[in-house]
């Protein structure tokens, strides 16, 4: 079973508080949800592969630490994903990006998948799948099956806030990718939206209803 980890440094808390109140207005939503997102990139990345390189200083000669080649990608699930990628660009720079759109369909209320474009190589990358809210892991579940069709196997899932319906349903389809959230919410509410949650985060990064 994949872990499911709440990444609670106080930073992203205060942020995270910040951007559940109802009244805070596009910009500063977006600015922080980008905030938080590189925050948890900080920790998500934690264990990268390290290689060792011989440099000058200009003291000596030395032996240090750099990351080993392993490449990124990080896929948001469109449209609320976006948010957060640029965060996480600005501490790993040369991640390559890619995309999958869902939507709802009104009647089933199932996730209809309706873009995918992923970078050639996304078998040998690490990848990172990021929307802000994991409620019933539907996006979710079928994000990760379309990356695994085209042969990821190396995968985490990164929010900022979760639902235990979903983290539940997530970790059943794939219990071999790895959940970080920056909190686990109460429950869904008959709607389907995460309680306390932030509402909905698509319409409050893009100003839309």
């Amino acid at each position: 079973m994949g872990k499911f980890q709440v990444i609670d440094h106080p930073l992203i808390q205060h942020k995270l508080t910040i951007i559940r109140q109802k009244d805070v207005g596009t910009k500063d939503f977006r600015e922080v949800v980008d905030e938080i997102a590189m925050l948890m990139a900080y920790e998500v990345s934690r264990d990268l592969p390290l290689e060792d390189v011989v440099i000058e200083t200009p003291i000596t000669t030395t032996t240090q630490k750099q990351l080993s080649g392993k490449k990124l990608a990080i896929v948001p699930i469109l449209r609320a994903g976006i948010g957060m990628v640029d965060g996480i660009l600005k501490l790993i720079p040369a991640a390559k990006v890619g995309h999958i759109g869902m939507y709802r369909d009104e009647e089933t209320l199932e996730p209809v998948e309706y873009l995918v474009k992923l970078p050639e190589d996304i078998a040998s990358r690490q990848i990172f799948v990021v929307d802000p809210m994991l409620a019933t892991g539907g996006s979710a579940i079928l994000a990760i099956d379309s990356l695994k069709k085209r042969g990821a196997t190396n995968i985490k899932f990164v929010c900022l806030v979760a639902a235990p319906e979903g983290i539940g349903a997530l970790q059943a389809a794939h219990p071999d990718v790895d959940i970080y959230a920056a909190s686990k919410d109460e429950k869904l509410n008959e709607h389907g939206y995460i309680v306390p949650g932030l509402g909905d985060a698509g319409d409050r990064l893009f100003g839309t209803k």
